[in-house]
């Protein structure tokens, strides 16, 4: 039955594809529709960098390392605009020559005389500190590696991220029907 209904679902879209390519002022028109929803993304996530100061305002938890604080597949809001943290933050921050971004706890902060300082992290669910986790030769991480300060989480949402991101050919299904069907879709 499952098959069928999809079948029916493709078939139609596909009469639909067929009737936009022929009419070229509607083609025009759905293309620049789909270009805008792409773009206002882009805006609201740049704005959401400027107000947060933060180079990646929204992240998605990978591991159970923060449980049960963090689960997951939770989403978390960053905010990197106050430049003091204190030991117990939960902060984001990017290792050198590493992609993604980790969460975890500040577990011991070491002012200098100058006004900086160094930091130690450590996952709530991990037995010790996050040195292993560190580039080759750091034993501290800096303010200028934290990412931000989580704010706010939705939980659990960000597990259709991690799904997208474990079975890429999900990924490009997805795209490639949310396109077709923007493309496709009639205005009321």
């Amino acid at each position: 039955m499952i098959p069928a209904m999809i079948k029916d679902i493709y078939d139609k879209q596909m009469i639909e594809l067929k009737k936009l390519w022929a009419n070229k002022r509607q083609l025009t028109y759905q293309v620049l529709n789909l270009a805008m929803i792409v773009f206002s993304a882009l805006m609201i996530w740049k704005g959401l960098m400027f107000i947060t100061k933060s180079e990646s305002p929204v992240v998605v938890v990978l591991s159970g390392s923060m449980e049960p604080a963090f689960q997951r597949g939770d989403i978390l809001f960053l905010d990197n605009s106050n430049p003091h943290v204190k030991v117990g933050d939960v902060v984001v921050f990017k290792i050198k020559d590493r992609d993604i971004p980790i969460v975890h706890r500040i577990l011991k902060l070491h002012e200098k005389p100058d006004g900086s300082y160094d930091l130690l992290t450590k996952g709530d669910n991990n037995r010790v500190d996050d040195r292993g986790l560190y580039a080759p030769g750091q034993l501290w991480l800096s303010r200028d590696d934290i990412l931000g300060q989580a704010r706010g989480t939705l939980r659990y949402v960000g597990m259709v991220t991690i799904a997208l991101n474990d079975y890429p050919v999900l990924k490009y299904v997805l795209v490639g029907m949310m396109g077709l069907f923007v493309l496709t879709s009639k205005e009321g």
